[in-house]
């Protein structure tokens, strides 16, 4: 019986895994659909000539610069930002320190549509022209709590007697932070790092209550659905994908050599 349950549950869960996966397949294979019409729906045949022509949209090349270019800076801001917090609210204990952790669950409780009016009507009263730098900030808005929170699960972890040891041979707080400090949570920081990019560069909703006339690869994803997505937006899709696959395997060897290291 424990051994037809134990099945049972592999088959479920590769069930599972496989129509999660399905999406990113279907898209992945219609990027080498040869397809003659505006609609990428049906298959007619294998080619390469999409990957060949991958730029040959001029706009829709622009948007895609503009998401990565936005999901760049907003993850360099929101890293260094959310690490800061990070490492305070898991360090210290300060007066509003529960105020703290829960703004930040809430920021990320938020329904994207609450955020994006309400970040909407800011940018409406201080006369701000919606465009590049207001998704820049929308974006370091709504991935600051991610980081922060990712970083402070990482540095409730530590043990403060590293640092006090480096403290005791005569390491400044600096040297302290840059040797001992920071390496140890690097992890927690990349985590947060990625999934700050990520957020970034999928972002629908809130992108669109701030973009102006600002277009990011979403946004022209959704524009182009009305009157036939091309293929090179499959074949970008599957870029994207890829490079995250990449260094998501990258994260997982580094950390298995510095396990057996």
């Amino acid at each position: 019986m424990k051994l037809l349950k134990g099945r049972l549950l592999h088959a479920y869960t590769l069930l599972l895994v496989a129509w999660l996966v399905l999406p990113i397949a279907v898209m992945i294979a219609f990027g080498f659909n040869d397809t003659s019409s505006k609609q990428n729906f049906v298959w007619e045949g294998f080619t390469f000539e999409w990957y060949a022509r991958l730029f040959e949209k001029e706009d829709l090349t622009r948007a895609l610069v503009n998401s990565l270019l936005i999901a760049l800076l907003s993850t360099v801001v929101t890293t260094v930002i959310g690490t800061m917090v990070g490492l305070a609210l898991g360090r210290f204990r300060f007066r509003g320190q529960g105020t703290s952790n829960f703004v930040l669950f809430a920021a990320i409780s938020t329904p994207e549509l609450v955020m994006g009016s309400s970040l909407l009507a800011m940018f409406v009263q201080l006369n701000t022209p919606r465009g590049f730098v207001t998704i820049l900030l929308a974006h370091v808005m709504f991935s600051i709590a991610f980081v922060a929170v990712t970083v402070r699960a990482r540095v409730v972890g530590l043990d403060p007697s590293l640092e006090e040891a480096a403290a005791d041979l005569g390491a400044s707080g600096w040297t302290t932070f840059r040797l001992v400090t920071l390496p140890m949570i690097m992890p927690g920081v990349m985590a947060g790092a990625m999934l700050a990019f990520a957020l970034s560069v999928d972002d629908f909703v809130i992108t669109n209550f701030t973009s102006g006339s600002t277009v990011t690869f979403p946004l022209w994803v959704w524009s182009s659905t009305r009157t036939g997505t091309p293929p090179q937006v499959n074949v970008m899709g599957t870029l994207i994908f890829a490079v995250g696959v990449l260094v998501a395997l990258y994260n997982l060897w580094s950390a298995r050599r510095r396990r057996t290291t």
